[in-house]
């Protein structure tokens, strides 16, 4: 197969809310998605927040190391010297597009900038519906022209990211609750409405796959879909619980390519995503990154699996500075901060699910969680003091040290530099919580 064409399609706080991840949910699209290609159950992000996530996809390493410790649009950037996949896709002869929503910045430009991306077709609001159009015209042209030069287009969404109460909601009947968070009204109406930007995003991909089909560019062009981390509701996106933590990916190549039509289990994290679509386009991988292509394990050859990876959070629209890691037993985590036992970030903490949980979340933090993930896959029963645990608290805390040293992580030397969004003081103008 000559290079192949290559779309990844991103969108944004949709964890793996979706049919074929089991959720009650009608995907259809993604589900056909992943059963025509290749199915991740494991693959996790590295940090719960929006930019610093993306910028891990687009450079394979954790957000201390690329630079961007927080949202984009706050001031937070990756540092000029990082290598991103558009950029390094440059040097193999790719032509590199950017459609619709981008969350990353370099050396403190426009977000969406400097990224490496030669074209960039901007959406207002970046809805999927919109941006897909913009999208379908740029596939038709390339067949009208017959182009035969590779290209790379990652395709950005707003869905599903909060605000969702525009979005057509499902019966609130019919919605089931998540089984980490009570049952309550608000949650469940939340969920009814997350479900009609699910769906938004859900049919974007559909019209994708067609438009596809009908110019020919399925022949020879990878399509990839993922999320930068889990969904918008209390305990997940914000959290490094593996509601946070956990994103979908679906890939499908073309036909006679690899062996599809099923679905892998081994641990993987975003930051192996880079040198794998890398190694894929025969393109340089860089050797300081933190992630490891998977290529070989699409090729079902030999294939070295992770046995962990590290986790963080540091500057959302608040200062809440966490460090951990994930196995595939257990998961481990240091609060850096006094600060509430679930961190919810704003968009969060002012929806109806933020405020029906408020009083059992916004009491003091632990210093330090370990969760028994075989035991407690929902991490609800923290076992940092318990002594039959102790020799696991001690190697993951040493595993956790030495990363930090040996990354110089600045959140040893203090405080991160940074500013909360103006929300927060308002709120507590409003003497709404403590934290």
């Amino acid at each position: 197969m000559k290079k192949p064409n290559i779309i990844m399609v991103i969108s944004h706080d949709t964890g793996r809310y979706m049919e074929n991840y089991g959720q009650h949910i009608e995907t259809p699209n993604l589900k056909a998605l992943a059963e025509q290609g290749i199915q991740f159950n494991q693959y996790y992000c590295s940090q719960p927040q929006c930019s610093p996530s993306r910028g891990s996809i687009l450079t394979g390493m954790y957000s201390h190391n690329h630079g961007m410790m927080g949202l984009a649009h706050m001031g937070h950037s990756m540092t000029k010297e990082v290598t991103t996949i558009p950029s390094a896709l440059q040097r193999v002869n790719y032509e590199t597009w950017l459609f619709g929503f981008s969350h990353e910045a370099i050396d403190g430009g426009k977000p969406g900038r400097h990224l490496g991306y030669q074209h960039i077709t901007e959406v207002h609001g970046n809805a999927a519906k919109e941006v897909t159009v913009k999208l379908e015209s740029f596939l038709e042209k390339q067949t009208e022209e017959g182009n035969d030069k590779p290209f790379f287009a990652s395709v950005g969404f707003e869905e599903t990211h909060l605000p969702v109460d525009h979005f057509e909601p499902d019966p609130l009947g019919s919605v089931e609750p998540l089984d980490y968070l009570p049952a309550a009204e608000g949650v469940l109406n939340d969920l009814a409405h997350f479900h009609g930007s699910v769906k938004s995003l859900d049919r974007a991909v559909g019209d994708i796959m067609t438009k596809m089909r009908k110019t020919g560019l399925d022949k020879n062009t990878v399509l990839i879909y993922t999320t930068d981390h889990g969904i918008p509701f209390p305990r997940a996106k914000g959290t490094l619980f593996d509601a946070g933590l956990e994103t979908a990916l679906m890939m499908k190549f073309p036909d006679g390519t690899l062996k599809q039509g099923r679905e892998i289990n081994e641990l993987l994290c975003n930051i192996d995503l880079m040198p794998t679509l890398l190694e894929l386009a025969g393109a340089d991988i860089p050797e300081h990154i933190d992630g490891s292509s998977f290529l070989s394990l699409l090729k079902e050859e030999k294939y070295k699996e992770r046995d962990s990876f590290f986790c963080e959070q540091t500057w959302h629209d608040r200062y809440h500075p966490m460090r951990g890691i994930r196995t595939k037993e257990y998961k481990y985590i240091r609060n850096f901060e006094d600060g509430p036992k679930v961190y919810l970030p704003l968009d969060i903490h002012q929806s109806k699910a933020g405020q029906a949980v408020r009083e059992e979340f916004y009491v003091p933090n632990a210093k330090e969680e370990l969760y028994d993930l075989k035991k407690d896959p929902l991490e609800k029963d923290n076992l940092i003091e318990d002594p039959d645990y102790e020799a696991v608290v001690n190697q993951l805390r040493e595993k956790v040290d030495n990363w930090m040293k040996q990354t110089q992580d600045p959140l040893l030397e203090g405080k991160v530099p940074g500013f909360e969004a103006e929300e927060w003081e308002m709120e507590r103008k409003g003497e709404l919580f403590e934290f």
